[in-house]
């Protein structure tokens, strides 16, 4: 199956890929350092890997072999590509992660937070690389890595030798610990741990209001788009080397109702775990833009314009970019489901919209949607989709554009993202006669959120009808 992940925001997807040659040259140097790391180093060699049974962490080098997972091009006779650590290395930003702490960005948020040196801080090593316990962890393990290969795919010591074993079944790599990161919906929380946040206790993953105060990014999501562009290692149902019978042209599609419904699950457990906080309400809950826009004069603000809906002007309200596009989503599939969860929610914003949000109410409102987006994920992980179903999705996100659009930038990003997943799944399978145009004018959405405090509803509301004219 071939996708057209190509970005079309720099703001959203940070940076275009490296030019193919380069990206070439690059994987194939990477395969020739990690062949000769391997041969070189008793350290990388499988004769001093731990027990297996001791579930241990060894480190991206030990899947880095040319036979096993940094191959210089793609196998399309198996489920693996091998090429997985060339790709990893060269061109996944998760490769960076903990490089990050050390630049003046993450030694000035570190200062200004208190905790000493980003790089050697649980708040920050939760997430931009793999912080576990050093029993844990094999010699060939070094947290300087990054986000590598067991951040995802779990502790491999127990099955690092056997899975590569002829008539080894992924479902043995389970049992010995390997996470199953095939399951959507599993994959789907587990990347939110880190692109939303995790409340397991003694392991909490955030990004609070002093932290994005600090420097760090507010965090934001969509799977679908996000997996477009890492870019993949991974083959999708139907693709070369997959099973028969397993194709599924609408997996893209599946892959972001699925996860638009996890994510909604986790905002709101998360939501319901803050309100045991000391901090309450949380601000970084709230919707960013409300307070930190640009002001213009009273003329020529939209905001006042629209005036305050069900909250008193002045107090910010509850971010609700989560469902805001996935009510529409809920609506096509489940109406009445859609219709209670609906009104939960509605009463849920207008309590977290308030100066002092009644805790006990919040977390109950909370833990019970969460439990109904739950459900819903799973059934939207089994149904089927078709192109009528993309397309009246396209259609109808794209004429809502008006309450879109006035539920601020959070809401319009995850609107931008969710067209362009449609638009490139709807028009690989089915074909569209104006796509070039469709293409451009979903592109300019995503012109409108290069500067988020400078986000204008009208605007971005204007573009969002001229993307639903050329679906008509």
């Amino acid at each position: 199956m071939k996708r057209n992940a190509q970005p079309l925001s720099s703001r959203f997807m940070a940076s275009r890929p490296p030019n193919s040659r380069f990206l070439s040259a690059s994987i194939f140097l990477a395969a020739i350092f990690a062949a000769v790391a391997l041969i070189s180093s008793p350290s990388r060699s499988q004769s001093a890997l731990p027990n297996k049974n001791s579930r241990q962490y060894t480190g991206p080098g030990s899947c880095s072999s040319p036979a096993c997972h940094g191959s210089i091009g793609p196998r399309t006779d198996n489920r693996v590509k091998q090429n997985e650590y060339s790709i990893w290395i060269v061109s996944d930003k998760h490769s960076k992660a903990y490089t990050m702490l050390t630049g003046p960005v993450g030694e000035r948020m570190a200062a200004i937070l208190g905790i000493g040196k980003a790089e050697t801080s649980h708040k920050c090593l939760a997430c931009h690389a793999l912080d576990v316990p050093a029993e844990q962890m094999a010699h060939t393990f070094d947290k300087t890595d990054g986000v590598s290969c067991e951040n995802c795919h779990g502790p491999a010591s127990a099955w690092l030798g056997q899975h590569t074993e002829r008539g080894w079944t992924h479902a043995q790599s389970v049992d010995l610990g390997m996470y199953d990161s095939r399951d959507l919906l599993k994959r789907s929380k587990l990347c939110l741990t880190c692109h939303l946040g995790d409340d397991k206790p003694g392991e909490e993953k955030y990004v609070d209001h002093e932290m994005i105060a600090a420097g760090h990014p507010d965090l934001y999501f969509e799977l679908d788009s996000f997996s477009a562009y890492m870019p993949r290692h991974w083959k999708e149902p139907g693709e070369p080397g997959e099973p028969d019978g397993t194709s599924d042209p609408w997996y893209d599609v599946r892959e972001w109702t699925t996860g638009q419904a996890v994510q909604l699950q986790q905002a709101l457990l998360h939501l319901a775990a803050r309100t045991h906080g000391t901090v309450w309400p949380e601000y970084s809950e709230l919707e960013c833009y409300a307070c930190h826009h640009s002001l213009v004069p009273a003329t020529q603000s939209w905001r006042q314009a629209r005036g305050y809906t069900d909250r008193r002007a002045g107090d910010p309200p509850w971010n609700a970019s989560r469902y805001v596009i996935f009510r529409e989503i809920v609506q096509q599939v489940d109406e009445p489901g859609m219709q209670k969860l609906d009104a939960d929610l509605m009463r849920l914003t207008k309590l977290m919209s308030t100066l002092n949000p009644d805790r006990s109410a919040v977390a109950a409102l909370a833990t019970s949607s969460a439990q109904a987006a739950g459900d819903m994920a799973v059934e939207l992980n089994k149904m089927s989709y078709s192109p009528e179903l993309a397309m009246r999705l396209l259609q109808r996100i794209s004429s809502d554009a008006d309450t879109i659009s006035n539920q601020d930038e959070h809401s319009a990003a995850q609107a931008a993202m969710a067209l362009q997943s449609l638009f490139v799944a709807y028009d690989r399978n089915a074909k569209l006669q104006n796509s070039q145009e469709l293409r451009t004018a979903i592109s300019g959405l995503f012109d409108q959120l290069q500067i988020p405090s400078s986000y204008d509803a009208t605007r971005f509301s204007r573009q969002m009808k001229q993307v639903n004219s050329l679906l008509q």
